[in-house]
């Protein structure tokens, strides 16, 4: 559908199953339910998702539609509600869930929808900047746009559940998952070797746009594992070490001296595991620090031109890698802190809970 109204029928199964309670599902659950799936196992999660999904999807779909300051009538903002409508009508118009064929094919369809939803984040990303952009850039913000934040702090933590739900029943089909793996959890999953895979992919594209980038040393015991979800980690990683590699590369890019190492170190405490990422960077300036997890700030001078399609993965320029990163850590009861030194440099701390004991129902 093409940015339409929504039509009445469907505006009004939007809203009663939007009125309906989520129910909440512990990661000890899914792992349990996970750890040998069987026809019936799996017919009975696609039967929880079937109703599930409908109450989550409208719930985000509504709350696209009632934004602050003209959010809502964005290009980028009705796109991504068009594909939450869409999404509500696929799962309410297929049928009933009864046997192993039904499953299958509701499966196909879930993973379908997870695909629809891929650029979510960059597509609000962009409406967000197309606000920002009406308003006369950050220093012109009017009262109540904290309002903005709350709302995608709110709509990207479901995104992460309803993605965790349908990503973790689809890889339940495959049939030769990795030792120790269940579902998208990892439970012995190593933040060494994630760190490296990440920092690297982020070197990667530090090179493509500046033609170099730092080195990258990595400290901690590489046979420590833990359970949790390696695509998480790796994308917090990733847009965090995006960040540092950026700031250590435009910091040392004109000068005589070599570039210092971005330091990543990986610690096993007793509650959390914490991974450090800390940079010589020139660091943030208080002023901005308070600002860093908000999704109208971007330390970049230069973002990507609203005007253009811009493809792939850029250093910086929307804003939301690091408030998205402390979603993901979040997410499980974990947390990010930045703590900065303007004129030496940024560390960031990763606190990441060890998954598989809580019994708390995930957002």
């Amino acid at each position: 559908m093409a940015s339409e109204p929504v039509a009445r029928a469907v505006a009004e199964e939007l809203a009663r199953w939007g009125a309906m309670r989520q129910t909440g599902v512990s990661l000890r659950y899914m792992m349990e339910f996970g750890a040998r799936p069987t026809e019936r196992t799996l017919l009975l999660a696609a039967q929880f998702l079937h109703k599930e999904l409908p109450i989550r999807i409208a719930r985000r779909a509504l709350d696209l539609e009632s934004l602050p300051f003209g959010l809502s009538s964005k290009p980028a903002i009705l796109k991504v509600r068009d594909w939450y409508v869409d999404s509500f009508r696929d799962i309410r118009s297929f049928p009933e869930v009864r046997s192993p064929k039904d499953e299958l094919a509701f499966t196909e369809m879930i993973k379908m929808i997870r695909v629809r939803h891929t650029n979510v984040v960059p597509t609000i990303a962009l409406g967000v900047q197309q606000l920002k952009k009406d308003l006369g850039g950050s220093k012109a913000f009017p009262p109540g746009i904290d309002a903005i934040h709350q709302f995608l702090d709110r709509f990207y933590m479901s995104r992460i559940g309803i993605r965790m739900l349908i990503g973790q029943h689809v890889a339940l089909h495959d049939p030769d998952p990795e030792p120790g793996v269940i579902g998208l959890i990892n439970t012995k999953m190593s933040p060494m070797t994630v760190a490296r895979i990440a920092s690297e992919d982020a070197r990667a594209i530090c090179m493509r746009e500046y033609g170099s980038a730092p080195d990258v040393d990595i400290y901690g015991d590489p046979d420590f594992t833990f359970p949790y979800v390696t695509p998480h980690l790796h994308l917090m990683i990733f847009e965090l070490m995006k960040n540092s590699l950026r700031a250590v590369q435009e910091r040392y890019m004109n000068s005589d001296k070599h570039a210092p190492p971005v330091r990543i170190i990986v610690a096993d405490g007793a509650e959390d595991v914490t991974i450090k990422i800390s940079d010589e960077g020139g660091g943030i300036p208080r002023s901005g620090l308070s600002r860093i997890f908000t999704y109208l700030y971007s330390t970049a001078e230069n973002p990507p031109d609203l005007d253009e399609h811009n493809e792939g993965v850029t250093m910086a320029g929307y804003g939301y890698g690091i408030p998205i990163s402390r979603l993901y850590a979040r997410y499980f009861g974990g947390d990010l802190q930045i703590i900065s030194m303007e004129g030496y440099g940024t560390d960031a701390y990763l606190h990441l809970s060890r998954l598989g004991d809580s019994e708390e129902p995930l957002p």
